[in-house]
């Protein structure tokens, strides 16, 4: 018997992406980030939720596609992310969220060795969805350790209370 798990997918681009729900703490609407000097380009910034400082990724950077616009349906999903066994909770900006479904293990086919444009160990698979494909992103290999320790290292004391004191001027 296969197990069935709870994806929530979001497009970069024209692609659809799709991320264990388990991984998930919150999706927010699109706010600015405060930039956060010393950091990968991918890194958007820091905001502020509820009191905690969270860093936020542009996907679309660290998959190499071009900085998006934001819009109406810009959001942030908030991920944690474990390395090392260590958790980690980040923001991932996104074009747009589009649905939570379910799908089975045995519907997930392995990354294609050759063909694709994303680095394969980003990825769990590729599921089919209503005569379409989804990207399923292994979330937890998106992030290599040094990027996970550049960013917690990029966000001294002050610039944490900073963003804190900025976003709740907002």
């Amino acid at each position: 018997m296969s197990d069935t798990k709870q994806y929530l997918t979001f497009k970069l681009e024209n692609e659809v992406f799709a991320v264990d729900v388990a991984n998930i703490r919150e999706i927010l609407d699109y706010i600015p980030a405060t930039k956060v000097p010393g950091t990968p380009d991918f890194m958007r910034g820091v905001i502020n939720v509820r009191g905690s400082v969270i860093p936020v990724m542009d996907m679309r950077l660290k998959f190499g596609l071009p900085r998006g616009v934001e819009t109406v349906n810009t959001c942030i999903v908030v991920l944690e992310v474990t390395m090392d066994n260590e958790k980690t909770v980040l923001g991932a900006l996104a074009d747009s969220v589009q649905e939570v479904f379910e799908m089975e293990d045995s519907s997930i086919e392995p990354p294609p060795k050759l063909g694709t444009r994303w680095k394969r160990e980003f990825l769990k698979g590729i599921g089919k969805r209503n005569e379409s494909l989804v990207i399923i992103l292994d979330i937890n290999k998106v992030f290599t350790t040094e990027e996970i320790a550049m960013i917690q290292e990029g966000l001294p004391q002050d610039t944490a209370t900073e963003a804190k004191a900025a976003e709740a001027a907002i």
